[in-house]
C-alpha cells in the first residue's frame, strides 16, 4: 500500500512548502468584423497548462468577463479543417472531461484573490484583438500582479491587453521594455491564406507606438523574451517557451 506521502507522478524539486499558483487568462467568445465566431487559441492555454502542472504548479483558468470560453475553431484539433490536427496536447485537454469542464464557467480574473497568485499569463487567439484592449478588469488584474513585483506574461494576440495598459505612475507598462507578439509578417500570412484582413488592428506597430522595443524571430518560429518581470511570446508556438521562463522565475 502506498503511503500518503508517496506518489507515482513525476517528482519536482521545490524551494518552499507552498505550491505555486498561476492564473492563465483566456478570451471570452466574440464575433469579428466578418461575422465569424472567435475565441482563444487552444494551444496557448493547453501547452502552458501542461508545462506548469507538470512542475507541480496549481493553475486557475480565468477570463476577462467570466463564464464559458471556447477555442478558435482552427485551433481545435478536432475541427474538420485539420488546421491543428497535430496538436496532441490540445486534443488530450479537450477530450478529458474534467479539464474541458474548466472551460464551461471560468471566473472573471478581476474577481480572483490575486494575492494568492504567483504569476499571471494572458493567452491570445483571435478574440483578444476584439475584447482585451481597454478591458478595465483585465487591465486592473495585470497591473495588480505586475506592481506586486510578480511575473506577468502575455503571448501572441494576448499582448492586446498590454497596449493601452498604464501603471499607477501613468506610464505605459511596455514603455522601454523589449517585447514580442504576433508580428506583421504573420498577420500578412494569415490575410493571404484567408483572402481577408483578419484583424481590425495590428500589435507590432501599436506596441512600438507605446515605446516598446518590439522584436521577433521570423515567421511562426517559437520565440519568447523576458524583460524584468514581463515575459512575452510571439505566437501560438511560443506558449511553452513562455511557460518555461515563468517556471524559472518561480524557482520550481
Amino acid at each position: 500500500m502506498i503511503s500518503n506521502g508517496d506518489s507515482h507522478h513525476m517528482r519536482t524539486d521545490q524551494i518552499g512548502t507552498r505550491r505555486k499558483h498561476v492564473v492563465i487568462v483566456v478570451a471570452n467568445p466574440a464575433t469579428n468584423q466578418h461575422g465569424w465566431p472567435v475565441g482563444f487559441w487552444a494551444a496557448e492555454l493547453t501547452h502552458p497548462y501542461y508545462e506548469l502542472t507538470e512542475r507541480g504548479i496549481d493553475v486557475t483558468i480565468a477570463s476577462p468577463d467570466g463564464g464559458r470560453v471556447e477555442p478558435d475553431a482552427l485551433s481545435d484539433p478536432r475541427d474538420p479543417s485539420r488546421w491543428s490536427a497535430e496538436d496532441l496536447i490540445s486534443m488530450g485537454f479537450l477530450n478529458t472531461p474534467e479539464l474541458a469542464a474548466k472551460l464551461a464557467d471560468t471566473p472573471a480574473v478581476a474577481d480572483l484573490d490575486l494575492d494568492r497568485c504567483d504569476a499571471l499569463l494572458v493567452a491570445g487567439g483571435q478574440s483578444p484583438m476584439f475584447t482585451y484592449r481597454g478591458h478595465a478588469g483585465l487591465a486592473g488584474a495585470i497591473r495588480t500582479v505586475y506592481e506586486a513585483e510578480k511575473p506577468v506574461a502575455a503571448y501572441c494576440h494576448g499582448l492586446a491587453a498590454l497596449v493601452d495598459l498604464r501603471l499607477s505612475s501613468g506610464e505605459y507598462l511596455v514603455d522601454g521594455l523589449t517585447v514580442t507578439g504576433f508580428s506583421d509578417v504573420e498577420e500578412e500570412y494569415g490575410n493571404a491564406a484567408t483572402g481577408v484582413e483578419i484583424m481590425p488592428w495590428r500589435l507590432e506597430p501599436a506596441l512600438r507606438e507605446r515605446g516598446a522595443n518590439y522584436v521577433s524571430a521570423g515567421l511562426f518560429k517559437p520565440f519568447a523574451v523576458r524583460d524584468g518581470r514581463l515575459v512575452t511570446g510571439q505566437q501560438q508556438y511560443s506558449g511553452r517557451r513562455v511557460a518555461h521562463l515563468i517556471i524559472d522565475m518561480l524557482g520550481v
